[in-house]
């Protein structure tokens, strides 16, 4: 099961402690959206706050803004008898809507990264760890679901090849690298994007049941850079064969030496953005990984720890778990089918939300 102190070596881990903290005590909410502000490096720019000049109309002076002294106070002594399943996976949500790495990351994150933030937030990591549901350190399970982004009624298939996807996926890969060393710059800082995740297109992807009492594909809720899906489509499925299991970021350090593929000068810009190194890149070479294993699974504890963040490989490359979702499976290979069990629509009420919550169709 995740430790404490693995909630809090990563990004992930961290915010969703701390989103936590904000939905069991509303003062905690106003000085980490006060403190959030402060640090944010888009702050009066791609991100503003509206606030009312003066004093309130009854008169009061307004309140001035809280402090990290503030912040740290109130994360010392938390209502842990506060934390639900249903809380817990909203946080998680919250967590991962905040993964960017296209561009700096948020003030929460950088908060959540403080060393004296941290050691605030110990103790509400012993209760989450505590409470944590098992499919966050479960191995791929049995039972999967793939997602299906589509209106209900909408012809899907499954219908791939793993190996021409993959082929054609390295082929791309190659040739946006050559022409990114050739016309980029090398400015880490310079106002360049491109690819910045390190999933291969064209291959099926699944995840588990949630452990809540709607029993939802993980994928539906827990999805990096959502579009605002108002429904989906899950498919059943089934698969076998060899899985390599991420629980932590030796594990994906360990797949990039064994299968390493070079992607430094089209991930500079955006990785550096996201972590503040400066240096050369490594993702594995998915087309190679395929040779040895049939999946590769990233479970909630390994996303939580290892996501969204640099991950030394060598002296000189490091790597990012960029566009993985937590218990996300890829399937390299065709050991993956459809299985009984029928396909089910979902809607979402809040499609914009992080607070997002699906139903059956």
């Amino acid at each position: 099961m995740v430790s404490a102190k693995e909630l809090l070596e990563g990004p992930r881990g961290r915010g969703l402690c701390l989103h936590l903290a904000t939905s069991l005590d509303e003062e905690v909410m106003s000085a980490v959206f006060d403190l959030g502000y402060q640090f944010d490096p888009d702050a009066g720019t791609s991100r503003v706050r509206m606030t009312f000049a003066g004093d309130d109309p009854d008169g009061a002076p307004r309140p001035a803004p809280h402090t990290i002294g503030d912040l740290t106070r109130l994360l010392a002594a938390p209502d842990l008898n506060g934390i639900t399943p249903d809380l817990l996976d909203e946080a998680l949500a919250r967590s991962v809507d905040d993964a960017r790495y296209w561009q700096s990351p948020p003030g929460e994150d950088i908060l959540a990264g403080r060393p004296d933030i941290i050691a605030a937030l110990a103790p509400l990591a012993d209760a989450v760890a505590e409470a944590a549901p098992e499919w966050w350190s479960a191995d791929r399970r049995v039972e999967q679901w793939a997602i299906e982004w589509r209106e209900p009624g909408d012809p899907v298939s499954l219908s791939t090849d793993p190996a021409v996807a993959l082929a054609q996926w390295r082929a791309n890969t190659l040739a946006e690298e050559a022409s990114a060393e050739r016309d980029r710059p090398r400015d880490p800082t310079a106002n360049w994007s491109g690819t910045w995740w390190t999933t291969p297109h064209g291959v099926i992807t699944t995840t588990g049941d949630t452990d809540t009492n709607t029993a939802q594909p993980v994928g539906l809720r827990h999805v990096e850079d959502g579009f605002g899906w108002e429904q989906a489509t899950a498919i059943p499925i089934r698969g076998a064969g060899r899985t390599y299991e991420i629980h932590d970021a030796e594990a994906w350090a360990q797949l990039c030496r064994r299968h390493p593929l070079d992607v430094s000068a089209s991930r500079r810009h955006d990785w550096f953005r996201t972590t503040g190194r400066d240096g050369r890149w490594f993702m594995p070479d998915w087309q190679s990984v395929a040779t040895e294993w049939d999946a590769v699974h990233l479970s909630a504890r390994g996303y939580l720890r290892a996501a969204t963040r640099a991950i030394s490989v060598d002296d000189d490359h490091a790597t990012v778990i960029a566009g993985f979702s937590p218990d996300l499976t890829i399937w390299l290979t065709d050991r993956a089918r459809e299985w009984e069990g029928g396909r089910v629509e979902w809607r979402c009420d809040e499609p914009h939300s992080s607070d997002n919550v699906w139903r059956r169709a």
